[in-house]
């Protein structure tokens, strides 16, 4: 058996332990801005549906521009990244206190100002959670996707407490205020961390080829795909809680901002003892067990609430859906991070937050509109019975083990000397790999073919074939297209150390006293005149 790694261990490297203390501290002011928004809108507005279109505001940019700021984070220096979408924060938040303490506030420009500080969030956290993996070892990972839930946590159990104090006594323009203030902790460690990222060979992509790399990769794998379906169907259920609690300390309970606070406060604490526990059930229990518990915790924990009238009981209810909450999210989190490369890791993670914040944004609105018509017990219990449908899709996509696999970089692929001077942007590049294979290998060889073609597809390669010489059946040739040569490169270099395992069955069922031959050509669709692209010398790019 492996030893137990502390799940505190993340925190004796500095430079995290450092970012995750001031991620605590943002974290804190980010959650006295959200009660102050809350109940602000609880204030000006009647509408439930108002009320709860505050969480929307605040998710929906996540699933609108995640994907975008995942090929931001894989494309640029993630500390800048995380430095512009600080002070992006900083200035709205600052902007949003100075129009409360004018009473310029509206319903819908509480809106707006909270739907951008989202898209601060949704730059920002691509970057963030990939740089993880940029200052602990790949071991310590789960333990550090579980601190920084556990760190948000820590917030959470005490801010919203802190920010209802703040509300009843100052009012939320005070609560803005302090959100303004708490960027600044984040802002100054992220300034004096100077990471070391390794020099680019290759020329940055373009976003819109980025973007679609990182879709082809998501899709080509199908462990990522069920974290995606899975965390959808979490936050489209999970988030009526977060999204009617206000409703629920002012109407069910009948309750102020502070009761709102501590519900939310009650919330929290129980996603830190999620966080505590998530390495022991690791140990224990697989990653779908993990996950349908959390579901059917997360379902009983919804309905109390639904009919709970005690601050008491709804808090116990609470605390248990807190639990439930991080226990799914850092799981799916570390699955995506466990099942991607580092060159794909920022468009990977965006693609699980646009599926999960895209899930609460969606959840957010709905329930409002239900909580309008029937009431707000009546939406959270219907919550609760669709959490039991996602304990049922357990058993139909079940989600991966934790992955075992090595993503590093393979860094095998020297670029060879061409006979032609071509650009990187020459192309199309047409390759061909000639294999001998006998009679009794072939089933073993199709079989392989098959991961050949999922990995060449998901690392950029296009019009993948496989094909067999009539005059000499012992010949089997593996084709592929790549746009230009500097994407053949690139396509190469994405190769990982797990994707070897595929590359040496192909090599030992080889029967040729050589290597497999590889052929790399240019194509071309018409014969040029004399001297163009089929002859020595330069290629015309286009």
């Amino acid at each position: 058996m492996p030893d137990r790694r502390s799940p505190l261990a993340p925190l004796k490297n500095e430079f995290y332990r450092t970012i995750w203390f001031a991620s605590i501290s943002s974290n804190l002011g980010g959650l006295i801005q959200g009660v102050g928004a809350a109940w602000m809108m609880a204030s000006i507005s009647t509408s439930e549906n108002m009320v709860a279109l505050v969480q929307a505001s605040n998710t929906l940019p996540v699933m609108l521009f995640s994907l975008l700021s995942g090929a931001i984070a894989d494309g640029f220096d993630r500390r800048r990244v995380m430095l512009t979408s600080q002070f992006f924060m900083l200035t709205v938040s600052a902007t949003l206190a100075i129009c409360a303490y004018l009473g310029l506030m509206t319903p819908w420009l509480l809106l707006t100002f909270t739907f951008l500080i989202g898209c601060g969030t949704a730059l920002n956290n691509p970057s963030w959670q990939a740089s993880v993996g940029d200052m602990v070892p790949r071991e310590d990972l789960p333990a550090a996707v579980s601190l920084n839930s556990m760190g948000f946590n820590i917030t959470r159990s005490v801010g919203p407490a802190i920010g209802g104090a703040i509300v009843a006594a100052a009012g939320a323009a005070s609560a803005f205020a302090v959100n303004t203030l708490s960027y600044l902790a984040l802002i100054y460690a992220l300034l004096r961390w100077k990471p070391d990222y390794p020099k680019a060979g290759l020329p940055r992509e373009e976003l819109g080829q980025a973007i679609s790399a990182g879709l082809r990769y998501v899709a080509m794998s199908p462990n990522i795909g069920k974290v995606l379906f899975r965390g959808f169907v979490f936050g489209l259920t999970a988030t009526a809680v977060l999204a009617l609690l206000p409703i629920v300390a002012r109407d069910v309970i009948g309750g102020g901002p502070l009761t709102y606070g501590v519900l939310l406060g009650a919330f929290g604490a129980g996603a830190i003892g999620g966080a505590l526990m998530s390495a022991r059930l690791r140990e224990r229990l697989s990653s779908e067990d993990i996950v349908r518990c959390a579901f059917a915790g997360f379902a009983v924990g919804s309905a109390i609430t639904g009919v709970s009238s005690s601050t008491l009981l709804t808090s116990a209810a609470l605390f248990i859906a807190g639990a439930c909450w991080v226990l799914a999210l850092s799981l799916f989190n570390t699955v995506v991070q466990l099942s991607a490369p580092r060159w794909v890791l920022g468009r990977a993670l965006s693609l699980y937050q646009t599926a999960t914040f895209g899930g609460m944004a969606t959840g957010s609105w709905f329930w409002g509109l239900i909580a309008e018509n029937y009431g707000v017990g009546n939406a959270l219990l219907s919550s609760s019975v669709l959490m039991i449908v996602g304990v049922a899709i357990g058993f139909w996509l079940a989600m991966p083990a934790f992955a075992t696999l090595d993503l590093d970089p393979l860094n095998h692929f020297n670029e060879p000397s061409l006979g032609l001077d071509i650009r990187p942007r020459s192309g199309p590049i047409v390759i061909q790999i000639d294999y001998e294979i006998a009679d009794e290998d072939l089933a073993e060889f199709l079989a392989a073919m098959v991961e050949r073609r999922r990995i060449r597809i998901r690392d950029g390669a296009r019009n993948w074939a496989l094909m067999r010489d009539l005059e000499i059946p012992e010949i089997w040739t593996e084709t592929y297209h790549t746009p230009t040569w500097v994407e053949y490169v690139r396509h190469n270099q994405r190769r990982t150390k797990a994707d070897a395992e595929t590359t040496d069955r192909l090599l030992a069922l080889h029967r040729g006293d050589a290597k497999p031959r590889v052929h790399r050509m240019i194509e071309r669709q018409a014969i040029p005149p004399a001297g163009d692209v089929f002859h020595k010398g330069h290629i015309d790019p286009h």
